[in-house]
């Protein structure tokens, strides 16, 4: 057949349609995506602010004080979460399609508010304590279980640090808590059977907090610094 004889043939009705509906789909996805992603800069960016505020307690600065400063960005938090909530559920049964977009904020926000809660209490944040915190207590729009796991581990990779600095400013009891806390929370990670790739990755990490936080633990013990009377901590190591 000559070139010149060649007729190009239409586009059938029914794929054209096809097309012209995913068109506006992606249109629309992308948009949606658009007014994600400015959400969640905002929350990057108070979550910054909570971050600076808390690198205060590694200089030793008074722990109320740290935290009167780092507090005052949650309730910012949650308003941005119920504002980013009230945008995805303008697509619902979605959750999981857009969910990448604010996943790694969502694990940083979890760490500072769980490292921030030990600061007061000494004990960890629970899942729902994290969602109550940040509004995220409704069943379209919670906290993803791995987000709060992952962002406990990046909580203990802070740990080592703090036991550091906090010895050098004079509290060798430190340590010792620190040592009991992390060990309790490696056991209970434990029992999870994770096959999530990088939450695996993560937990395995806690081992080596663990490790330079006993390193600590002994070291002041050998010096005659750490508190007597308590094996809390030999218990804890033990267990590593």
């Amino acid at each position: 057949m000559a070139g010149g004889d060649y007729d190009s043939p239409q586009t059938s009705p029914s794929l054209e349609k096809q097309f012209e509906k995913f068109r506006v789909q992606l249109e629309d996805s992308g948009s949606l995506r658009e007014r994600i992603r400015a959400v969640v800069l905002e929350i990057e960016s108070a979550t910054r602010l909570m971050q600076a505020s808390l690198l205060l307690v590694h200089q030793s600065k008074p722990i109320p004080e740290v935290l009167q400063k780092a507090n005052s960005q949650i309730n910012v938090l949650k308003g941005l979460y119920n504002k980013l909530a009230e945008v995805v559920r303008e697509c619902p049964g979605q959750y999981y399609r857009y969910h990448g977009d604010w996943r790694s904020e969502t694990q940083m926000v979890v760490s500072l508010l769980a490292f921030m809660h030990w600061l007061e209490t000494g004990n960890l944040l629970m899942h729902t304590e994290a969602e109550e915190k940040l509004g995220l207590n409704n069943s379209d729009f919670a906290l993803d279980l791995e987000d709060y796991l992952v962002g406990v581990c990046f909580m203990s990779n802070e740990m080592p640090r703090y036991v550091v600095n906090q010895v050098t400013a004079g509290d060798y009891d430190c340590p010792r808590k620190v040592l009991k806390f992390l060990t309790d929370l490696h056991a209970a990670f434990r029992m999870l059977n994770l096959r999530n790739d990088f939450l695996r990755k993560k937990f395995d990490s806690m081992k080596y907090d663990l490790r330079r936080v006993e390193e600590v633990y002994y070291d002041v013990k050998i010096r005659g610094l750490a508190t007597t009377g308590d094996s809390v901590g030999d218990q804890g190591a033990q267990k590593i």
